[in-house]
């Protein structure tokens, strides 16, 4: 019997990662997906849109062959974000975002990831507050201002390139900081979305009524495995959680679920 007790214990991990297998690729193909409905818009919103907040003003946008202005996609975009909110958090972040994609995608050369042992999950969401209310700001007590001349001839890349040329320091700024920002998650894993996304600030603020979501119960018993397989860096329900379902078939325990958490947390 003890010896089949440690072959059982032995192959509860590989176990556990067939388990986790298949969630994750439909995660994979739901941001593959969403890459293509709403990518070109993300691109836009970073190097063609004039205004120094995008994605929100594309009924009066100068750029007529951005996805936002074609299909009016921004109402619906933001019509649905907080309903997705209050069933499933931060899913929008885990299984959606094109951004949310690109900063995984680098985090996977990053050599390091900051854990909450440094402190950084307990203020992270306190940092994309501050981002969240600079951005409404921005679009409402500074009334969206355009601060760049999205020209249009020739190539695309040529376009972004006068843009970039016909700018103001401003949008510049804007711009350079949010590259820079994704670009460090090469060096901190997923920067960006853990600390500067004001959507993500949105989310993380409302995602504390989500009726569905990855949960721990009463069984955890803080070993850490989670946090080895999480992109965020983060254990389910605390801070930077996307409910992505990446951590569900770590634990040891058996402490993880998906779905509605019972009150008895068990």
């Amino acid at each position: 019997m003890p010896d089949s007790a440690a072959a059982d214990a032995t192959l509860a991990p590989a176990r556990e990662k067939t388990q986790a297998e298949p969630l994750t690729l439909w995660r994979r193909l739901s941001q593959l997906a969403m890459l293509a409905v709403i990518g070109q818009w993300s691109f836009y919103g970073i190097f063609r849109c004039p205004f120094v907040v995008p994605f929100v003003s594309c009924q009066n946008c100068p750029v007529i062959t951005c996805h936002g202005r074609l299909f009016t996609m921004f109402w619906g975009f933001w019509l649905a974000m907080p309903l997705l909110a209050i069933f499933f958090g931060r899913a929008f972040c885990g299984w959606a975002c094109p951004g949310g994609l690109v900063n995984s995608l680098l985090a996977k050369l990053s050599p390091k990831k900051l854990r909450p042992a440094a402190g950084l999950n307990r203020w992270s969401p306190y940092v994309m507050y501050l981002a969240l209310f600079a951005a409404l700001f921005i679009w409402w007590g500074l009334g969206q201002p355009r601060e760049a001349i999205p020209i249009r001839v020739g190539e695309f890349f040529a376009s972004v390139g006068l843009t970039f040329e016909h700018a103001s320091a401003f949008w510049l700024v804007r711009t350079f900081l949010v590259l820079g920002l994704v670009a460090a998650s090469l060096i901190v894993a997923n920067v960006w979305c853990r600390l500067a996304c004001p959507t993500g600030g949105a989310l993380e603020l409302l995602k504390r009524f989500a009726i569905f979501k990855v949960y721990k119960t009463q069984r955890c018993n803080d070993c850490g495995k989670c946090l080895q397989v999480c992109e965020m860096a983060t254990r389910p329900e605390e801070a930077n959680c996307t409910n992505c379902g990446d951590c569900l078939g770590s634990c040891p325990q058996d402490a993880i679920k998906l779905g509605r958490p019972s009150k008895q947390g068990g």
